[in-house]
């Protein structure tokens, strides 16, 4: 694919193809009338020139094209005739594409992904693999879980939706609050894809996170709920560090090495605006305490002036709220910041032999930092071999090997 058209595709898919959903209705026929419209574009664009609306015309040409395909499967399916017929009476594509809430489509798109008689795993899992674009292996991945469970449960969940015939649409006002949970979840998620790539030579993803603040920005908008407001203030302030968080090679810059000069003002007081305004509602969800843990770290000119005690306080009240294994790790390293590291490593060592983050590289490499912290090297080292053989983005196995080659050579055995 050229380079202009992989500009496109990377910028432009996957708001088609929630469009082409809208108008097609079926997840399957709009995804293949994306593919035929990028394959149309490959050779027209090359030959008359990029349109001045590439997005429009990727709508278009994948309607048509969708078209085209019923009327040939109509011998075998007189439905697809009918449907065929319903498509070319619609409304142009060109007049859909432009609209003015052709940028809701995506978040229409969330919605149905994430209606109620599908499971919640199965909400998730579809929403970030049709919405967002992510690989299954990616989606494996923010579930800790294998690829072929994921694909078959977005393969149960896309017949789901055709069979119950769940509409495309976003919720009336008062079924809004119900749903909600699972499209913050959503969001969340593929902002962390984007924060942190789970694959790749890139530990950064930026259109990623750049969309799920932009879908952010619009769930406020519709339903102001403090989580919701919580979740935008979150990742505003996560995303303030995304200059600082590597060096000009790619690399992994720890946030206590980071220079803070770097970091985004402007999106760290939009953030801790918005926690402020939300706190004020006097509820504090998972979303707004982490994005109040990540206010206090916003607030801190120096890493040694890092409030570490209202950290672990703030952890102890969200893994109140949402216990989990992850929140009790990171809760582990910020009683290690407060109380020293062998109080950090004995919590890590508890969250550990529960099985849960068995395979998660980032406990076992908060386990060889806490150990590298109290001297115990050898220990540490194993650890580390460890984390490094469980990473899969390169930026971070990057950053493993070097923490190794700190330690020095192994003591020889006697």
């Amino acid at each position: 694919m050229n380079e202009w058209l992989e500009t496109v595709y990377r910028r432009d898919s996957r708001r088609v193809l929630a469009t082409l959903i809208r108008l097609l209705g079926d997840f399957d026929l709009a995804e293949e009338a994306l593919h035929e419209a990028f394959s149309a574009a490959l050779i027209q664009w090359e030959r008359d020139g990029v349109p001045d609306n590439p997005r429009a015309w990727l709508v278009s040409t994948g309607r048509f094209k969708a078209i085209d395909q019923l009327r040939r499967q109509a011998r075998f399916d007189a439905s697809r005739a009918e449907l065929a017929a319903q498509l070319e009476q619609a409304t142009t594509s060109d007049d859909v594409a432009s609209a003015p809430d052709i940028e809701d489509d995506r978040l229409r798109l969330i919605f149905t992904c994430c209606h109620p008689s599908l499971g919640t795993e199965a909400q998730l899992a579809l929403t970030l693999r049709e919405v967002c674009g992510l690989t299954t292996e990616e989606v494996a991945h923010a579930f800790l879980a294998r690829p072929a469970t994921i694909a078959q449960r977005i393969v149960r969940a896309k017949a789901k939706i055709r069979d119950a015939g769940i509409p495309y649409e976003i919720p009336e006002r008062t079924e809004l609050p119900a749903r909600l949970g699972a499209v913050l979840q959503v969001i969340y998620l593929l902002f962390n894809e984007g924060y942190t790539a789970s694959a790749g030579d890139r530990l950064v993803r930026r259109d990623l996170s750049a969309e799920a603040i932009r879908l952010g920005r619009l769930l406020c908008e519709l339903l102001p709920e403090p989580e919701a407001v919580g979740l935008l203030a979150l990742m505003l302030l996560q995303d303030s560090r995304r200059e600082a968080r590597t060096n000009t090679d790619g690399d992994l810059i720890r946030l206590e090495d980071q220079d803070r000069t770097l970091w985004n003002r402007a999106a760290i007081e939009e953030g801790t605006r918005l926690v402020e305004q939300a706190l004020a509602s006097g509820e504090a969800g998972p979303y707004l305490l982490q994005a109040a843990i990540a206010a206090v770290h916003a607030e801190a000119a120096t890493p040694e002036e890092t409030d570490w005690a209202e950290i672990a306080g703030l952890y102890d009240v969200l893994l109140r709220a949402t216990p989990s294994p992850v929140v009790a790790l990171n809760r582990a390293v910020a009683v290690a910041m407060r109380d020293g590291p062998a109080a950090g490593l004995e919590l890590i060592d508890g969250v550990l032999a529960d099985g849960a983050l068995a395979d998660y590289h980032l406990a076992h490499a908060a386990r060889a930092d806490l150990y590298r912290r109290l001297g115990r090297l050898e220990e540490a080292r194993t650890a580390y071999q460890r984390a490094l053989e469980l990473a899969a983005q390169a930026p971070e196995q990057r950053f493993l090997e070097r923490r190794l080659a700190e330690l020095g050579d192994p003591t020889p055995a006697s």
